[in-house]
């Protein structure tokens, strides 16, 4: 079953987030990783997905989700207007190139079938393991990964 939380609007599936897998897992290690990217303490690496009463501390304001819930739709998959403005200022250069390759597949796809996707794309291809977006190295082989 999907969680709905997790489906952000931006496109970017949470449940291969960092942050939300960290906080899940409570996984301090990898917290206090992510802390020292974000600039952050390993306490606001937190967060229980965009649509989630929980979100992390950059997602509070996000723009994007405003303007989708504005619109009254599910996501930016429903947008006419996609890629808008607020898409092309999206300051993270890695998330804004899986929001560009992910917002068209929801829409082919359909939910239930890009969440498999998204899914199945985060797996490391040398063990399975459960990756998330950004990781450049396998936390459980240690093997290289590419991923987008």
């Amino acid at each position: 079953m999907i969680q709905t939380e997790l489906l952000a609007p931006c496109g970017l599936y949470c449940g291969v987030c960092g942050i939300y897998q960290a906080d899940r897992d409570n996984n301090q290690k990898l917290k206090e990783k992510l802390a020292g990217a974000y600039g952050l303490t390993p306490e606001q690496i937190s967060c229980s997905g965009c649509l989630s009463d929980h979100k992390f501390v950059y997602c509070q304001t996000c723009g994007i989700r405003s303007c989708v819930l504005a619109k009254g739709m599910e996501g930016c998959h429903q947008c006419n207007d996609f890629p808008c403005s607020l898409i092309e200022a999206f300051p993270v250069p890695v998330g804004k190139k899986v929001i560009l390759r992910s917002v068209p597949e929801r829409k082919i796809l359909g939910t239930d079938q890009w969440v498999r996707e998204e899914e199945k794309r985060y797996q490391c291809p040398h063990c399975g393991e459960h990756l998330f977006r950004g990781v450049k190295r396998c936390g459980s082989c240690k093997e290289a990964v590419e991923l987008d």
